[in-house]
């Protein structure tokens, strides 16, 4: 069975990942038989990795939840030239012999895989980032993911899985003979097949993956070692990549591949520009949302005809009063798309965008269907959009502010942006109350039963009761799931508060600071300036809203409610023994596993990185452990065992 085992993994190794496999199907579908019935006879011998794992059987119940224990970033993106020079130019300021690795940006979903003592032990979905869906067993169906890896290590690592032309081109062709709706494109399949609680369905589907990055510590120094290592642990990895020196060597690496996209075997949107020597990558860090040292060129979108008929005009919860086009239907990137965005007025002006236009529509970002022009030649009308002078929701005046694009209704009674902020604040990465939505909200408008978002903790079941079409059990359903959301932790409760500029992440940066909303409330912007990735436009949005009358009321309203304005994540005592200290693990530890080390280096105070650089203060060196522990040496750095750290 051993032997099967291996020879199979070997085979499956060499067809999915290299696509040189030295068996016939024939003889490989022979020895895995022979495989399939030893282990039905020897149960108890089956082995972890064995390929008969590959296929389906299971219906799970659903996904559980999967925190990731490194944060999965976003990419900023860049849609010309200009932009990557850009990004170049503040890249070349601080270390002006960069190299950039440029990889292709795969169309798929995001997956994080881990692994212990060299065996899988769970797949997840990319989720907020922070927290995905655990999809271990679909992934397992996932033929060129590896079981298990040739050396018993702990690794986690990240890619994308998606779904070849072929497998798509095969899966529709079945969905139409089964009188099924087909998938949009491979990416929406690929999304689809993951979320399958069946497995046996994900196993048919042949997805695949490439992976890019190593996410827990690393033993190299460079992105490109990195994809190498992967590569020789089994993983699947995108050959089409180069080094490049100069934005020069990036441009042309990025035409060439637009111009072969179309060739591909699987879909792409763009190329990835990352910074190679990973201390560099180290040094410039992360914004709340992504990487300083990696960028993300989207190719330009397809475009289609479309007449525009009417115009739109809806109020955001900031006051932004936004207008959207109604078209002719037309099929864009998959979809249907008959609304799009025309951005602002200032945009309408300077497109020249008037009744009955005939217009091109492409997904902006491939996502957001957009106006990108007019075609001129086919106008049939000289007559200008009609642009409003009051607010479409509360007809106060609308000003357009020297300083800004959009029109703004400035009422701060404005139904339409309470009620927009409300299902904000209401929302699951804010306050998370489980069945306040736009329609709920609607309806407690049309009663005057709220005018803001402390009025929603003033709701008894007998006011939730009054509601169209609310029953006693979904009424007593709603009224908990309010009192509960009192007791969030207070990073929650400044996101839903809407504040311009201040996200999720942002939130979670402030509270893990200043520990309480008051404290926050009271802060100057220097001190919020000086937080890390946090900079001038949010201090100055925070101060701002703290300093209106109004924000203090809510706030005390807030207060008395009972709402904890506390944060309630593990704090670190200023005065803990690694406090403000930079550490880096490497090597292997004997009596702890990287993830263990990790909490407890954390729990002392200290920032744990993945690579060795000027700024970092010691390094925890287990066995074995290789250039991290020369480079350390090297920069003179303060260099400890695991027995130092069992004795703190």
């Amino acid at each position: 069975m051993l032997e099967l085992v291996n020879l199979l993994n070997q085979y499956a190794h060499e067809y999915y990942t290299t696509d040189n496999p030295s068996v016939s199907d024939s003889e490989y579908d022979r020895l895995y038989h022979e495989l399939l019935d030893l282990e039905q006879q020897y149960p108890e011998l089956v082995q972890a990795d064995s390929p008969t794992h590959r296929v389906g059987g299971k219906v799970l119940e659903g996904f559980e939840k999967y925190q990731h224990q490194y944060p999965l970033y976003s990419l900023q993106d860049a849609f010309s030239r200009e932009e990557l020079e850009a990004f170049d130019v503040r890249i070349r300021k601080d270390f002006p012999k960069v190299s950039y690795l440029c990889e292709l940006k795969i169309d798929g979903l995001s997956i994080s895989l881990m692994y212990e003592n060299g065996i899988l032990v769970a797949g997840a979905t990319r989720g907020d980032g922070s927290v995905g869906e655990n999809i271990t067993e679909n992934l397992k169906r996932v033929k060129d993911i590896p079981l298990t890896l040739p050396t018993a290590v702990n690794l986690t690592v990240r890619g994308e899985c998606y779904m070849p032309r072929s497998s798509f081109d095969a899966v529709n062709q079945l969905r139409q003979e089964n009188g099924e709706p087909e998938f949009a494109n491979p990416r929406n399949a690929a999304a689809g097949t993951l979320r399958q609680l069946d497995t046996a369905i994900v196993a048919k589907r042949n997805l695949a993956t490439f992976l890019y990055q190593e996410a827990s510590p690393t033993d190299v120094s460079t992105q490109e070692a990195v994809l190498n290592k992967l590569s020789k642990n089994g993983f699947s990895v995108n050959e089409r990549r180069i080094l490049a020196y100069s934005m020069d060597e990036v441009w042309r690496f990025i035409e060439q591949i637009n111009h072969e996209r179309a060739q591909l075997p699987y879909d792409i949107d763009g190329v990835v520009i990352k910074v190679n020597d990973l201390s560099v990558q180290e040094e410039l860090g992360f914004t709340v949302k992504a990487p300083k040292w990696a960028i993300a060129y989207k190719f330009p979108a397809e475009e289609k005809e479309a007449q525009l008929l009417s115009v739109d005009w809806t109020v955001g919860r900031t006051g932004v009063v936004t207008p959207t086009a109604n078209l002719t239907p037309v099929k864009l990137a998959g979809t249907t798309v008959s609304r799009a965005t025309l951005h602002n007025v200032d945009y309408i002006a300077e497109k020249d965008i008037r009744k009955d236009d005939t217009v091109i529509v492409y997904k902006a970002g491939d996502i957001i269907p957009a106006v990108l022009r007019v075609v001129e030649n086919r106008r049939q009308s000289e007559e200008q959009l009609e642009i409003p002078t009051n607010c479409p929701s509360c007809n106060s005046e609308l000003i357009h502010f020297e300083d800004e694009v959009a029109l703004r209704c400035i009422n701060p009674r404005c139904p339409a942006q309470i009620k927009e902020g409300l299902i904000h604040f209401a929302s699951r990465d804010a306050m998370n109350i489980t069945g306040l939505g736009p329609a709920v909200v609607e309806k407690l408008f049309a009663q005057e039963l709220v005018k803001d978002v402390a009025g929603i903790y003033h709701l008894t079941v007998e006011d939730l009761l009054q509601l169209e079409n609310v029953k006693e059990k979904s009424a007593n359903k709603l009224y908990s799931a309010i009192q509960a959301s009192k007791e969030n932790s207070a990073e929650k409760l400044l996101f839903g508060l809407g504040i311009r500029h201040v996200g999720s992440k942002a939130s979670q940066i402030l509270l893990e600071h200043f520990h309480d909303l008051e404290q926050l409330a009271k802060a100057e912007r220097e001190e919020i300036v000086a937080l890390d990735s946090l900079g001038m436009v949010i201090a100055e949005s925070l101060t701002s809203y703290f300093a209106q009358e109004g924000s203090q009321i809510l706030l005390r309203e807030l207060k008395e409610a009972g709402l904890n304005l506390a944060y309630l994540g593990e704090k670190v005592a200023a005065n803990a023994v690694l406090s403000g200290l930079t550490v880096v693990l490497t090597g292997k530890l004997e009596r702890l596993n990287r993830s263990e080390a990790k909490v407890k280096l954390e729990s002392l105070g200290a920032k744990v990185t993945s690579s060795v650089s000027k700024k970092t203060s010691l390094v925890v060196a287990g066995a074995d452990a290789g250039s991290k522990l020369i480079k350390a040496q090297e920069l003179g750095i303060d260099i400890r065992d695991e027995s130092w750290l069992e004795s703190l």
